[in-house]
């Protein structure tokens, strides 16, 4: 026999980041405890507004599965001494399985005897062992933010005002903080009215009924689709940012949409000003045309019906003019502060108080800015572009812009840095170099931009790595990670001739000007154990084989194009339909680079070659070698690993012929600097001994 069960958690209203969290917490934590407990089940369901969070499951047995188990204890040797008596190990074992002594046995594992104890069980009824269960379960979830309240122990995210829990119609009874489960939800706050569960089916539409619609995917698609009518009706362009509808959606019960216009003066403050203040502020999705050109109106969302609406439209129209009224007094005013003054300001502002100021940092980044310029041999205009770009691409943090909105930082600088009449290029770089901002966003589209973007990432890191700040499990608070991958995606975007080495030597050698705290040597190590995990990442997100990755970077990953193009070849050659093959090539290679590592020298002397397959190896690799190199610095690996491979059958015939190891000392010498040169070159692509077939 079976029935259905509910849980619901009424709560004050929850913020709406939090929301979909403690949803699914709740649906893990109870799937989790009933099959602890033994209590099957049938399909879960959740649900989630501001206001309750909610678990519906079908097909709950009334009953716990009986138990039947065979518990493992100590080896005869400990369970018992000479005289057979049990040991404190084995009545410690017996106790805690809850058997007496005398239900102990033995059985044989892998030749040795173990004792065991046989544990069963009657399940007992599901109904009487919910209440526990539940309060145990409730009072053990954890949220980003807790509160308490009254004179409650208790620790929750909001403060509980009713719970309803149901075995079918049976109310299961428990109690927390003063509030006794029942089964009686509450509808909208200001729509709806209490409401009787009589069973966990009709939660949902008696919910539904008092104008909630408990159900987060339904509510998601009543939002979307009534955006998407309003844009057709109007032919509008609705911006739907995920972000914004996932906060949105968490905010309403009972959700209905509805638009207003605004003043379109407000047109001549840059876009992005007007779009971050409707979204961040007052949550609106704006409108745009055709063209993508911001229209004077917006979208919003209502938790409440029909009624009135366009004086709700009014009052939302009335709030949003006074915060474009803001943002238009904080543009006017920033345009009145001199770039000049604004970098002035910078010397105020602790970046970090072991490293300096924020203009300590622009410094830096000039300094390393004008070192790759010059080691990437760029043009004196784009140079003189690049060094302006560093020197002001923080000026906008002290402007009234940013202060209130700090997603605009870059945006802001861009648009106040052509207004001061800066080339357009450099005022460009100032917005982009702060890309990519995020994973999955762009790296910048200029090079100006992205040489001021690499300068200000690096000189975070070494600054940070410089007085022991490196990232540690999932702790990066100053975003480490995310700016290494940033490094390495600008580089790869725009091919440039720089190895990450050469990003470590220039950046240390700025930071060393003011004094490491560490030894030089020491951050360069920490930097390339950093760095290196995000090359490997970038190599598993293009579907790189681990062994492959493995083998590749073990050649050395600072040329980052190289690395890629190696991975790209040897994972096709690896898994190509010439795979056996390359196969048997590989375990060719392997035999010289395993002989080669044991050679003291690469000198080699012809005069000893005492074999002609000897001479043979010697002149093909010598042949082929200026190719290889050749195609290497060309960045053609494909070629490069294909003349290699010419030296398989040379290499097959020589090992079936010549023993490297003879006894003669300077003949074995010579024989293994023969295979450590050509291990040299080998290695250039890969350690093809990682490779796993």
């Amino acid at each position: 026999m079976t029935r259905d069960f509910l849980l619901e958690i009424g709560l004050e209203e929850v913020p709406a980041r939090f929301v979909r969290g403690a949803m699914n917490q709740l649906k893990d934590k109870t799937v989790k405890w009933l099959s602890d407990s033994r209590i099957e089940h049938g399909a879960v369901n959740v649900f989630a507004t501001p206001r309750r969070i909610a678990v519906l499951i079908q097909d709950v047995a009334e009953k716990q599965s009986d138990m039947n188990e065979e518990a493992k204890g100590p080896s005869r040797k400990i369970a018992q001494d000479d005289q057979g008596n049990w040991s404190k190990a084995a009545l410690g074992f017996a106790r805690s399985q809850g058997v007496e002594p005398e239900q102990l046995y033995f059985q044989e594992l892998a030749g040795v005897e173990y004792v065991y104890a046989n544990k069963s069980s009657v399940g007992a009824e599901t109904a009487a062992v919910l209440p526990e269960g539940l309060l145990s379960l409730i009072t053990s979830m954890s949220f980003p933010k807790n509160m308490r309240w009254g004179s409650h122990e208790l620790r929750f995210v909001r403060p509980i005002r009713w719970l309803v829990a149901l075995f079918g119609q049976d109310v299961i009874p428990f109690e927390i903080t003063g509030v006794q489960t029942g089964n009686v939800s509450r509808g909208h706050r200001f729509l709806g009215e209490d409401t009787t569960i009589q069973e966990p089916a009709q939660y949902v539409e008696r919910l539904r009924e008092q104008h909630v619609i408990a159900d987060v995917s339904e509510r998601e698609e009543l939002i979307v689709a009534q955006i998407d009518q309003l844009a057709k009706e109007k032919g509008w362009e609705i911006a739907i940012k995920e972000d914004l509808l996932e906060e949105v959606l968490f905010l309403v019960e009972y959700p209905n949409v509805l638009f207003g216009g605004f003043d379109p003066a407000f047109l001549h403050i840059p876009q992005e000003v007007l779009i971050t203040s409707m979204r961040e502020h007052q949550r609106y999705f704006p409108v745009f045309n055709g063209e993508g050109q911001l229209q004077p109106f917006f979208v919003t969302v209502r938790n409440g019906d029909l009624k009135s609406i366009e004086l709700v439209a009014k009052g939302n129209e009335k709030v949003l003019r006074a915060r474009l009224s803001d943002a238009k007094f904080f543009y006017e005013e920033d345009h009145k502060l001199t770039i000049e003054h604004a970098l002035s300001k910078l010397e105020n502002i602790v970046y970090h108080e072991e490293i300096g100021s924020v203009a300590d940092k622009v410094r830096r980044i000039r300094a390393t800015a004008d070192l790759l310029s010059k080691h990437l041999q760029i043009d004196e205009q784009q140079s003189q572009d690049i060094s302006r770009s560093a020197d002001i691409c923080k000026f906008d943090l002290v402007s009234q812009m940013v202060y209130e909105f700090p997603e605009l930082q870059g945006i802001m600088g861009e648009d106040y840095a052509l207004k001061a009449g800066e080339r357009q290029s450099v005022a460009k770089a100032i917005n982009e170099h702060y890309q990519p901002r995020f994973a999955g966003d762009l790296a910048p589209s200029e090079l100006t931009g992205a040489i001021v973007s690499l300068a200000d990432k690096i000189d975070t890191i070494v600054g940070c790595f410089s007085i022991g700040i490196i990232p540690t499990g999932s702790q990066d608070p100053y975003a480490l990670r995310r700016q290494a991958a940033g490094i390495v995606q600008i580089i790869l975007a725009h091919s440039l001739k720089l190895e990450l080495n050469d990003l470590y030597d220039a950046s240390l050698a700025v930071h060393e000007s003011r004094g490491l705290k560490r030894a030089a040597a020491d951050i360069r190590k920490d930097l390339s154990d950093f760095f290196a995990l995000r090359v490997k990442n970038v190599l598993s997100e293009q579907g790189v084989r681990y062994d492959v990755v493995d083998a590749v970077m073990a050649s050395g990953f600072t040329d980052l194009k190289s690395t890629i193009e190696r991975a790209n070849v040897v994972q096709s050659l690896a898994a190509g339909e010439d795979r056996a093959d390359f196969k048997q090539t590989v375990e060719q290679f392997n035999r010289v680079s395993n002989l080669g590592s044991k050679a003291a020298a690469t000198t080699v002397n012809a005069a000893l070659f005492s074999e002609q397959v000897e001479t043979e190896l010697y002149e093909k690799w010598l042949q082929q070698r200026p190719v290889f190199k050749e195609a290497v610095e060309a960045g053609d690996i494909s070629k490069a690993v294909h003349t290699l491979s010419a030296l398989k059958p040379y290499i097959h015939t020589y090992f079936e012929n010549v023993m490297v190891m003879a006894p003669d000392e300077a003949v074995r010498a010579n024989r293994l600097s023969t295979l450590a040169g050509i291990a040299g070159d080998i290695a250039v692509v890969a350690d093809f001994s990682k490779l796993v077939w």
